[in-house]
């Protein structure tokens, strides 16, 4: 899942993109105002860490022209300010959550957790299909209770394909939620590959190739 982090703290900014991409995520991150809103409207984006103080443009006009153009990731607010009207007009204008400065990483991780599976249909941090399960708390994925090792990159393309089950994912579209849309992998083999280690380790059915739309897992899975 693919995180675009809009903070211009450079060291905090960094410390969370570390701290996301060990958790499996995908993170971009901008730090000013400007870079940020252009990013988030030319980027593939399931979520939005958005400090409210920024250079360029600050992160309530940046969630208010997001909103006006129909941009609907979760937007997470970061805030210095803890007055309660401040954060009532971030929430009022279209965010989905706040957290105060400072705060933990393990907060922020339980935060971002519960806005992407606010975000999908299936509320339950496990997400399934057929006999296989992947545990989006402990990254864990199990095939008939055995648990199998996965890449961070195959680790996160599963997740991908299963928040979007039934659902044709084009291999540009797979590289902007997984690799954060490195223009380098655009016209490369990386998400082939990573579909067969996948088909290797899970089982040839679990996810299908549809011609000319991309690969997908479907609703239901055949032995």
């Amino acid at each position: 899942m693919h995180i675009l982090i809009i903070e211009d703290q450079e060291k905090l900014a960094d410390n969370i993109r570390q701290f996301l991409e060990l958790e499996h995520y995908a993170v971009t991150v901008a730090h000013d105002g400007k870079e940020g809103f252009e990013k988030a409207m030319t980027q593939e984006t399931d979520l939005i860490i958005l400090d409210i103080n920024l250079p360029g443009m600050d992160g309530y006009l940046i969630c208010t022209m997001l909103r006006q153009q129909k941009k609907n990731m979760p937007i997470l607010m970061l805030t210095a300010r803890t007055k309660q009207q401040e954060i009532v007009h971030g929430l009022n204008i279209g965010a989905d959550d706040y957290l105060a400065k400072p705060f933990d990483l393990d907060e922020l991780l339980a935060r971002v957790r519960s806005l992407l599976r606010r975000k999908s249909e299936d509320k339950s941090p496990l997400l399934t299909t057929g006999d296989i399960t992947l545990d989006t708390n402990t990254h864990e994925v199990r095939k008939d209770g055995k648990k199998i090792g996965l890449s961070p990159k195959e680790y996160g393309l599963f997740e991908f394909l299963l928040r979007n089950k039934g659902v044709a994912q084009e291999r540009t579209c797979i590289i902007e939620h997984v690799w954060g849309g490195r223009e380098e992998l655009m016209f490369s083999q990386t998400v082939d590959v990573h579909i067969a280690y996948l088909r290797r380790k899970l089982g040839k059915n679990v996810i299908e190739t549809v011609p000319g739309k991309g690969y997908l897992i479907p609703t239901e899975v055949h032995a």
